[in-house]
Formats: structure tokens, C-alpha cells, sequence
């Protein structure tokens, strides 16, 4: 852009198309008006690297695309956990699980129970699911299509909805 104040409101006049972008990424209100403030910022302070007559709006949702992935890639970076232990005992720990509280462990018993009423064609890739297993290995273990699991998955996880609608 040619000058200052004409760069600022440009910067300024996308932060509607900022916002709505950045909730599509994050899903998450709060971490979408971090996500704008950190790509508005980004972007008036590299300023010397637009280039004139390039796509304005485009270079704006590049920034707030490349800060998200890069916070996404920190955060899980933060949150993977190495274990040192000879035995790697850790690795199959979780760090929170619902069960925890009172209220977690009867929703876990319960829904452990509604699931035992599933057919076994359902109930056994579903468990191995929220296992932790991946489809493909579910489908090697049980000897299933690649496909047929995923869809046993998603209606077994669709009828727990039903089933639990009112649970809230």
C-alpha cells in the first residue's frame, strides 16, 4: 500500500472477514479474537512486505491461517508427553479422565451399561475406538473392512446421542 493511514484502515476494514475466519479455524470465540488481535498485529508490523496491487484480503487470511497452525503445532508440541520410564508404564496413563469425579465415573458406568445392550458388531469396534485404536488396526483385529468399521463407529456413537440426549 502506498501509505500509512490508507494500509491501517484496509488492516482495520477486514476484521469482520477476520473474525469469521478465525471461528471457523478455532471454534472457540475467545481463541478467535486472539487469533485476529495476533494477525492484525502481524500485519501492521509487516507492513514493508506487501506488495502492491497483490490480493489484500488473501495476504491477510494467509497471516491468520500460518499463526494458527504455528500455535497449533506449539500446543501440541507442549502437551505430547515423552516417557523416560524403562518400562514405558506412562505412555498408556491418561492425564485426566472424566472418571475422576463422582459424576464422571457414573457417566462412564452408565454408559458402560447402555453400550452392553449393542450388538456385539457394534459395541466391539466402538470400544476399541474409544480405546484409542485406529480404524485401520480396528479393521485388522476384527477382520473388518476399513469401511464397515468407520460406519459402525459413527452409528453406535450416533444412537449413544439419542439414547443420552436428555443426560446434560
Amino acid at each position: 500500500m502506498s501509505s500509512k493511514p490508507t494500509f491501517i484502515s484496509s488492516v482495520l476494514g477486514m476484521q469482520p472477514n477476520l473474525r469469521s475466519f478465525a471461528l471457523k479455524l478455532t471454534l472457540n470465540k475467545d481463541e478467535a479474537h486472539d487469533l485476529v488481535q495476533d494477525t492484525t498485529l502481524k500485519a501492521l508490523s509487516n507492513e514493508d512486505k506487501f506488495v502492491d496491487n497483490a490480493n489484500f484480503k488473501g495476504w491477510m487470511l494467509t497471516i491468520m491461517r500460518n499463526i494458527f497452525i504455528n500455535n497449533y503445532r506449539k500446543n501440541v508440541r507442549e502437551n505430547t508427553m515423552v516417557d523416560t520410564s524403562d518400562d514405558l508404564y506412562q505412555l498408556n496413563l491418561t492425564q485426566e479422565t472424566v472418571s475422576d469425579t463422582p459424576d464422571g465415573a457414573y457417566a462412564v458406568n452408565e454408559i458402560s451399561e447402555i453400550l452392553k445392550g449393542f450388538p456385539a458388531d457394534y459395541r466391539e469396534p466402538f470400544s476399541l475406538h474409544v480405546a484409542g485404536y485406529k480404524y485401520e488396526e480396528i479393521a485388522e483385529v476384527l477382520s473388518m473392512p476399513l469401511g464397515t468399521v468407520k460406519s459402525r463407529i459413527f452409528f453406535t456413537r450416533k444412537r449413544l446421542r439419542e439414547i443420552l440426549k436428555d443426560y446434560r
